[in-house]
């Protein structure tokens, strides 16, 4: 199976304050909306006590959507394993050439329970 990378955002490590920032209790960081801007940025402000690689909270990274998670980082070096920081949402982290790169696999909503029961 080929693997399609489709690009989701660009994240941005700060040690400032950000307008929108949302805490995320569990990851020990805050984030802001990457949909807030046509081009995808995301700032992220990491507590001290966060336990990411420090390529991740130093080191600006791309991310891309991908059908298959798992096929995504097969064979690649994994420096956060998959994980759900949201219902429905795994992620990644690999490092590619020095870089960190980040992986999202999102659950598709149902489409039957989206479309409108057939008329009889």
């Amino acid at each position: 199976m080929s693997q399609t990378y489709r690009y989701h955002h660009l994240g941005i490590p700060t040690t400032g304050d950000f307008p929108g920032a949302t805490h995320l209790v569990a990851l020990r960081m805050s984030v802001s909306d990457h949909t807030a801007t046509p081009y995808g940025i995301q700032w992220m402000k990491f507590d001290a006590d966060c336990t990411f690689p420090d390529l991740v909270k130093r080191v600006p990274h791309v991310a891309f959507e991908v059908d298959d998670l798992r096929e995504a980082i097969r064979g690649k070096k994994i420096i956060i394993e998959p994980n759900e920081p949201a219902p429905g949402i795994l992620v990644a982290f690999i490092e590619e050439a020095g870089a960190p790169i980040e992986f999202l696999q999102i659950a598709k909503k149902d489409r039957a329970a989206q479309s409108p029961a057939p008329r009889p």
